[in-house]
């Protein structure tokens, strides 16, 4: 292959390189997208309105360890951040190499740590970085997509690592989500965010101390 041949392959990595560092994170968030759009499940990163209201139920003060399915560029990351006790931890769960390695990056907060890994291994990840259970666990995989199998065995871990008192966060643009969570969670809270794209269905699975006694 010529040098002229070479530098005319080369011209489209370095078009993307630059669309890429000019969109910055919507541009990684883009990426991951097209590599695994079963897995991300939109296009488009929440909005704030979401994040707001998702957010808005969590006790923060007796939260100390958070957890996170999917996060993506860190959409959720950096408000959990916002609102976690200095002696809290955020520990985000994703199986796209490319949004964890842009995380490590990007968020240096010490309470904070990026796993690549499967949200059904969740026990397994949180004992390893020193916890017994999660106060709080929010995810926006697609449960509607993911496959077979996948979908109720993560919802099976999440019940079990979350301490009782606290909840499962879940925002889907179907409902889908909920009839995992049912099996698991009798109390659970609904609302809709229409100020988003798409507008997403919001869930708070709670679990409750007689939900614990109940299944021991």
């Amino acid at each position: 292959m010529t040098s002229s041949e070479l530098a005319r392959e080369a011209l489209p990595q370095k078009i993307k390189r630059r669309i890429k560092h000019a969109l910055g994170p919507w541009g990684v968030f883009l990426e991951g997208f097209v590599r695994h759009p079963v897995m991300v499940g939109s296009i488009i990163p929440s909005s704030r309105f979401t994040i707001a209201k998702m957010l808005s139920r969590v006790k923060w003060d007796e939260c100390k360890l958070f957890v996170e399915y999917g996060p993506g560029v860190g959409t959720f990351c950096r408000p959990v951040l916002e609102r976690l006790p200095r002696d809290g931890a955020l520990i985000v769960i994703d199986t796209n190499p490319l949004y964890i390695d842009y995380l490590r990056r990007t968020i240096t907060d010490s309470r904070f740590t990026a796993v690549l890994g499967s949200a059904a291994d969740v026990e397994d990840i949180v004992r390893a970085h020193g916890h017994e259970k999660a106060d709080y666990v929010l995810s926006g995989l697609p449960f509607s997509t993911l496959p077979d199998g996948v979908g109720p065995a993560i919802a099976d871990a999440t019940w079990r690592v979350i301490r009782p008192g606290g909840a499962f966060l879940v925002y889907q643009f179907s409902t889908r989500a909920r009839d995992y969570m049912a099996r698991h969670f009798t109390r659970i809270e609904k609302d809709f965010e229409p100020l988003n794209v798409l507008p997403c269905h919001l869930f708070w699975g709670w679990k409750d101390d007689e939900e614990t006694a109940a299944a021991a």
